[in-house]
């Protein structure tokens, strides 16, 4: 590894230029948290439905609004695995060693681990998304049934295929 002070200053300045640039995936993730500002509000949209028809609700009626719920929390979970492993993968150190509220998963995040947990949070997504599917059967097409179980499937494949090849890269590290 050569030392710093044997790289000649365009490079260096160049390479810090590059470094630098990293700063420039904040905003992206300043806007995911506006963006769970706005699932906060569908969510207590919802909350507010289900309280306000609580009489008057079916039980699949209920169920469907529960699972929009559920739907809305793993959603923001989603989000706050993106904009707190990926800033502190891609951007900067968020420095939280000791904090009582520190993510135990924050502690062993890195590029792979974060593609696996989004793959599985996905997965979970599209549970959700799959069980209102069947429990809303009567109203919805076999095509379109069809078509969410293909891809369902295609992201329980891909999760797999992620975790796999970050095991084997892993190992070989």
């Amino acid at each position: 590894m050569t030392s710093n002070s044997s790289v000649k200053p365009p490079a260096r300045a160049l390479g810090s230029a590059i470094f630098l640039s990293r700063w420039l995936q904040a905003p992206l993730y300043f806007g995911l948290v506006v963006a769970q500002g706005v699932y906060i509000y569908h969510f207590m949209i919802e909350l507010w439905h289900l309280i306000a028809k609580a009489d008057s609700l079916k039980e699949t009626e209920l169920m469907l609004i529960v699972l929009t719920l559920i739907d809305v929390v793993m959603i923001a979970n989603l989000l706050v695995m993106v904009i707190i492993g990926g800033y502190e993968t891609f951007v900067s150190r968020l420095n939280l060693a000791g904090h009582p509220d520190e993510p135990e998963w924050l502690s062993h995040v890195n590029a792979g681990v974060l593609k696996v947990k989004l793959a599985t949070a996905l997965i979970g997504i599209s549970s959700i998304h799959l069980l209102q599917t069947f429990i809303n059967a009567a109203n919805v097409s076999p095509t379109v049934m069809l078509w969410q179980v293909v891809i369902h499937l295609t992201f329980v494949v891909s999760a797999v295929a992620m975790a796999f090849t970050d095991r084997l890269t892993s190992r070989s590290h």
